[in-house]
């Protein structure tokens, strides 16, 4: 039996509160106070950081195995710890003082967006001048610093630019079918200057400082692992509510309970079986290819891209799952009040995100044929 992480431990312990600030945490479109504290007391925004500043480095399994545990409770919940955390990851790319300066306080938190338009940062003395707009900062309402991936003119390179927060303009752009608590909402910057050593070559080898076997993962495959975690712990909080519904509840119009139904049976054994295959790929994958890392320094192109499959597989099963289990649940499921209809509308937004795009599987496909493929893992 797979021993059970302290961290994971902690995550099931806010259940509680997550349930109890849920509504609120839909109604707000961001997280609560009680729930950022908790997060933060929790040390939820440290999983990746390095040991160095005060971070767990934690392995990749384990990491996903958190965010699954968090969003059995609530997906916008483990979203932006997952982001957060992903964010984080630049800490390993930077000088210790200024990684410390950003990630060293309790609510040292990093958010960005991803790429989006072609901005480019001026080089100036000392640093670089920058503007632009980014959009799906998720979790930016709890974070102290916002990220800005940049061009620079002149260079064929991509620079990470770190700012404090309140050097930026927000926009609420965050109404939503799904995730309505992560907050992933728009910032802008207008001529910011920003310390060279506030930037990073992020993911890049020439740039990292912390040696471990964790930063030999990029943070977007840490991503892709979290946010698999968050998918998988989607579906399992659906099944689960499926199980608890009462033993008596009969659909209407049928003769017998719910339970009684062979074809609900049948459904249900089979999205139970199709939840633990993926988690197992998911969990098999990252384990396997962060012990090669352990022993050989690097992974390999073929693991890059086992990591991207099993993490798009991991989270369309579980789109799978949780529509099959709320079809099951019959008409009371579109009701509010019943733990059905977020869970459903949660897992459809996380699986329209990049992370679970079917796409990947073309590119999985291509390198298996030993094609270039057509787009990143």
């Amino acid at each position: 039996m797979t021993e059970i992480q302290p961290q994971v431990t902690r995550a099931l312990a806010l259940h509680p509160l997550i349930g109890q600030e849920g509504n609120e945490v839909n109604r707000r479109r961001q997280l609560t106070p009680p729930l950022v504290a908790a997060l933060k007391d929790g040390h939820f925004f440290r999983m990746l950081q390095p040991r160095s500043i005060g971070g767990m480095e934690m392995k990749p399994k384990d990491f996903s195995r958190v965010t699954e545990a968090l969003a059995a409770a609530d997906g916008s919940v483990a979203w932006v710890v997952c982001q957060g955390n992903g964010c984080s990851m630049s800490a390993a790319y930077l000088k210790p003082e200024v990684a410390r300066e950003i990630f060293g306080p309790v609510d040292g938190i990093l958010a960005w967006g991803p790429p989006g338009a072609p901005f480019e940062a001026e080089p100036v003395p000392g640093g670089y001048c920058i503007s632009g707009t980014w959009r799906f900062a998720s979790g930016s309402q709890n974070a102290t610093w916002l990220g800005a991936h940049m061009k620079v003119k002149g260079r064929k390179e991509v620079r990470t630019m770190l700012f404090p927060k309140s050097s930026a303009e927000y926009v609420d752009i965050w109404h939503t079918l799904g995730l309505r608590g992560t907050a992933s909402n728009e910032y802008v910057v207008k001529d910011l200057f920003v310390p060279e050593d506030h930037s990073t070559l992020r993911d890049e080898a020439t740039d990292r400082r912390e040696q471990g076997p964790l930063y030999r993962f990029t943070s977007g495959q840490l991503y892709s692992a979290g946010f698999a975690g968050v998918g998988l712990g989607l579906a399992r909080g659906m099944i689960d509510a499926f199980l608890d519904l009462p033993a008596t509840k009969v659909s209407r119009g049928a003769a017998r309970p719910m339970r009684e139904n062979n074809v609900v049976q049948s459904q249900l054994a089979q999205s139970e079986a199709r939840w633990h295959s993926a988690r197992a790929f998911l969990h098999t994958t990252l384990d396997e290819v962060y012990e090669y890392v352990v022993c050989h320094g690097e992974m390999t192109e073929r693991q890059s891209a086992m990591i991207r499959l099993a993490s798009t597989w991991a989270i369309q099963q579980s789109r799978e799952v949780a529509n099959t289990i709320f079809h099951c649940a019959g008409s009371m499921a579109v009701f509010e009040d019943q733990p059905f209809e977020r869970r459903l509308r949660d897992i459809d937004t996380v699986a329209q995100q990049a992370q679970g795009r079917q796409l990947h599987y073309e590119s999985v496909g291509q390198m298996m044929f030993g094609l270039p493929p057509e787009n990143q893992f």
